[in-house]
Order: structure tokens, then C-alpha cells, then sequence
């Protein structure tokens, strides 16, 4: 019968050789200031106010660990149009499962890696990093086109002094046909 998990909180990465089969380990992990403000800088984020991953960890099978969790975040980016903050709230369910059979990624930077088909399978090494994960999950949920609502790119307009610039309406397909028609006055 399975017993309570362990409870951890410490962001130190889990030696798979002290985990038990008949016990899961439960996780919590909250990233202070410092930590935050690290990882908001590696993933080019304005700010990374709240960050918090909880799960556990527990056995799956004959040889495999499984680790469930949920990672919230609230992340400042800079909008893509405007460059002003923009505030997302991000909330990911999360699971690994770490197995002696996943394969091992390539040791190259240059090999040809094929993508498995689950992609939340992992190579069981000697530890679990739930830092690790937590921080993959989430540069893997932020928003890739952040913008500021209200935001709109305007029409940019580039061209030599004297020469009359091409416009997004005169580049549209039938924009030619038209200023030929006007020119003629639509017609002999």
C-alpha cells in the first residue's frame, strides 16, 4: 500500500537512488527574487513576477518515474508592436516520464536528432530535476507574440527623396489594373 508522499521544497535536483517505489515525493518549488530575475533574463523577459511549479514524483511500472505537475507563472514581456510591458498569466499542466529506454539526445550540437513521438519521455539518469523541468515548461508556455491590447502596427512608408513610395494598398493584387484604369479614363 502506498504510503504519503515526502514532501520537498527545495529546488536541488532528486537522486533517483534515494526515491522509493512504495512512496512518492511530492514537490513545491517558488523561485525567489534572485532566481526569478535570473530566469527572466535568460529567456529575455521584461519581468518574471510569480513563478510556482508543484507535483510529485512517483513510481511508474518496473523501472520508471513519473513526474505530474502544474506550473503557474506571471511573466512581463515586451509587445511586439509597441515595445510597452505587457502582463501574461501562464498556466501549464506538466508531465515527464523518465524510463531507461527513452533514447539518449544526441551529444552533438550538430547531429540530426529525431523528434520521438512523446516528447515528455526522458532518459532516467541518476536524478529528477523538477528546477529543470519547471524552467523548460515554462519557456516552452510563454507567449510567443506578446502584445499590448489596442496595439497596431501602422503602414510604413519608405522610398528615395522624390520618388513617390509604394504603399501596402498600391502592392495588393489588382492595385496596377486599377491606376490603369483611372489613367485612361476607364476606356476609349
Amino acid at each position: 500500500m502506498p504510503q504519503e508522499p515526502v514532501a520537498v521544497t527545495d529546488p536541488s535536483p532528486i537522486a533517483v537512488n534515494r526515491l522509493r517505489r512504495d512512496r512518492s515525493v511530492s514537490f513545491r518549488l517558488a523561485p525567489g527574487a534572485g532566481e526569478r530575475a535570473a530566469l527572466a533574463a535568460e529567456f529575455g523577459l521584461v519581468k518574471l513576477r510569480k513563478l510556482r511549479f508543484e507535483g510529485l514524483i512517483r513510481a511508474e511500472g518496473a523501472s520508471d518515474w513519473r513526474l505530474t505537475g502544474r506550473l503557474g507563472a506571471t511573466v512581463v514581456q515586451a509587445c511586439v508592436v509597441s515595445g510597452d510591458p505587457v502582463s501574461s498569466r501562464v498556466e501549464e499542466n506538466v508531465t515527464r516520464l523518465y524510463t531507461p529506454d527513452a533514447p539518449e539526445p544526441p551529444g552533438r550540437a550538430d547531429a540530426e536528432v529525431e523528434i520521438p513521438d512523446d516528447v515528455d519521455v526522458e532518459p532516467l539518469g541518476r536524478f529528477i530535476e523538477p528546477a529543470s523541468v519547471m524552467a523548460e515548461a515554462l519557456s516552452l508556455a510563454l507567449p510567443p507574440f506578446p502584445r499590448k491590447e489596442g496595439a497596431a502596427l501602422g503602414e510604413a512608408v519608405f522610398s528615395a527623396p522624390g520618388v513617390a513610395a509604394m504603399t501596402d494598398a498600391d502592392a495588393r493584387p489588382f492595385a496596377a489594373l486599377r491606376s490603369l484604369a483611372a489613367g485612361s479614363g476607364g476606356g476609349e
